[in-house]
């Protein structure tokens, strides 16, 4: 079994590799980057792993934005110190949810899920059919609000007014639909596990936009795309190339 390890800790590493080859010799570490970029460019370059462990904190971020910013084409066991992501990590590719200091006994169980659920496929040779039985297997807890400050009091906007939600200098913000901008307490990545993607799509770093507020599409430089909605944004929404082909199929291509 092939398998890439995204962790910022040499000490957790080298445990982890430890504890893998103790449960099954046979295992191959093809990779390990320590950062949200090396692990974009590694998975940009190679493909063939059969799993990936991804620490959750990261130096430069959460390992969520991993996916946002590229093609993960294996299935993946999150590792982290905290239980608050657990609903995050079930809605990607994720086969199990360890905490830290892993057990080994719960990362042999985490393997044998995986094996039993790949010899499930019954073409187990498409990683991607391996993936959406995983994904049909999740059930969704999406919210239906979010509770902000107007002024001295609160008030509760519903997620269907909601336009897009957006960074900007570090803070989480939401536009309605009426152009009416709120705070959030959230990183934009733990908004992300809250909404159905179905309706909601990560864009890229700084933007997730609903499907009803998207205005108009163009191709832009180098296969990206630019997206304008409305209302409109006070910066530009880019698409990457490596995420347009999704942005299109969540389009209804």
């Amino acid at each position: 079994m092939k398998v890439f390890i995204v962790e910022d800790e040499n000490l957790a590493v080298k445990r982890l590799q430890k504890m893998l080859k103790d449960i099954d010799p046979s295992v191959q570490v093809q990779g390990v980057a320590d950062s949200i970029k090396s692990a974009t460019a590694w998975f940009e370059k190679n493909a063939g792993v059969d799993l990936a462990f991804f620490d959750i904190e990261l130096a430069d971020g959460q390992s969520f934005e991993i996916f946002s910013n590229t093609k993960v084409n294996c299935p993946v066991i999150f590792i982290t110190a905290y239980d608050e992501f657990a609903l995050r990590a079930f809605k990607v590719n994720s086969i199990d949810y360890l905490l830290k200091p892993i057990d080994e006994k719960e990362l042999k169980n985490a393997i044998d899920k995986f094996r039993q659920l790949k010899s499930a496929v019954t073409s187990v040779s498409s990683i991607e059919s391996l993936i959406a039985d995983l994904q049909k297997q999740q059930i969704p807890d999406f919210k239906e609000r979010f509770l902000v400050k107007q002024g001295q009091k609160l008030i509760s906007v519903e997620i269907t007014d909601v336009a897009f939600f957006y960074t900007e200098e570090k803070v989480t913000m939401l536009k309605t639909n009426k152009g009416e901008r709120h705070v959030l307490n959230y990183t934009l990545e733990e908004v992300e596990g809250f909404l159905d993607d179905k309706k909601y799509f990560r864009a890229n770093r700084q933007f997730i936009i609903n499907v009803k507020s998207i205005k108009e599409v163009h191709h832009w430089f180098n296969g990206k795309l630019k997206v304008t909605t409305n209302p409109i944004t006070e910066t530009e929404i880019i698409i990457s190339r490596e995420r347009a082909a999704d942005f299109k199929k969540w389009m209804g291509e």
